[in-house]
């Protein structure tokens, strides 16, 4: 598919994460107009004209700020605006302002748009990624969680590098909540269709699972502590969501969406599980094997996310 023949993507919020997202989606040459949306329409008119200068050196692509009502012919929109965590602020308190700045996002877009795709990006993913999807109606198949997305591509990377070889020839996943109770599926996790504990045993070296996990899980908090933000890895991660969106993949991606009721326990919460993506949105849950372990874990990982998303909804 051409440029020319993409649509429009719509970006809201245009702080470190959405500019980064809408320079790499002019990159990728992932859509023929970009829009940048936010309160702050100076910082939005900056960040488009910065990265609109260098289309000179690409193949034409519009990008520029506006307002709501660009969502009514956007084939995706993304939300990335929220506040960040300040000094001495709980959790939960930052969660429930951000839950009120979402609401009202999801009702302004809601305002103009017609059955959309919408990515959640804002923190806490996992809870906002519910929270736009009951504020807006829309089924939870088109209301898609970057999640665990992020965390899985720092978990390849890591055993990649580990263990010498291509990122992209380790297949491994970190499901359910994007956050502390995330859990590493090691008994699926593979190298060339071999596991990673039986690759590294026939190299003669020994594997620190729990060392390469808690790298992975930590790693962006390093990244905030080293130069006070992360916006290039969620950047690519979300343009890889939109690929397997717009270029009707098939791809199995580890995204976060409200599941349903067939997943009984885990039901009417937003966690990370593998999906197939296609330009529906989300097409199928895959329900992947798991160890006893792993399987608690999750159970751990969901019973927590439910109990902080009662209180973060409790008004």
């Amino acid at each position: 598919m051409t440029i020319l023949q993409r649509s429009k993507i719509v970006v809201i919020g245009a702080g470190n994460v959405g500019e980064a997202i809408g320079y790499t989606l002019m990159l990728r040459r992932q859509a023929s107009e970009i829009v940048l949306v936010d309160l702050n329409e100076d910082r939005a008119m900056g960040s488009a004209l910065d990265i609109a200068h260098g289309t000179a050196f690409f193949r034409q692509a519009k990008i520029r700020k506006g307002g709501y009502d660009e969502c009514a012919d956007a084939e995706i929109i993304i939300i990335t605006a929220g506040i960040a965590r300040k000094p001495g602020q709980t959790r939960l308190d930052l969660a429930k302002t951000n839950v009120s700045i979402i609401k009202s996002i999801t009702k302004n877009i809601m305002e103009y748009a017609e059955n959309p795709m919408i990515i959640v990006v804002s923190n806490p993913v996992d809870i906002m990624t519910y929270v736009v999807q009951k504020e807006s109606g829309l089924p939870s198949e088109r209301v898609i969680g970057t999640g665990t997305a992020l965390d899985t591509a720092r978990f390849r990377y890591f055993i990649s590098d580990k263990c010498n070889v291509d990122v992209c020839d380790v297949n491994a996943f970190i499901l359910g909540e994007h956050g502390d109770s995330q859990v590493a599926i090691w008994s699926r996790a593979t190298i060339g269709g071999n596991s990673v504990e039986s690759f590294m045993a026939e190299s003669g070296q020994k594997l620190d699972m729990e060392e390469i996990f808690e790298r992975a899980r930590d790693s962006g908090a390093e990244v905030i502590s080293l130069k006070g933000a992360t916006f290039y890895g969620i950047a690519m991660t979300v343009s890889r969501i939109v690929e397997a969106i717009t270029d009707d993949e098939n791809a199995v991606l580890p995204v976060a969406h409200v599941l349903g009721e067939d997943f009984e326990d885990w039901s009417d919460v937003a966690i990370s599980m593998p999906c197939v993506l296609n330009r529906e949105g989300i097409a199928k849950t895959i329900r992947i094997p798991m160890s006893i372990r792993e399987q608690e874990a999750m159970d751990a990982s969901t019973k927590k996310l439910k109990d902080f998303l009662r209180e973060v909804l409790e008004q």
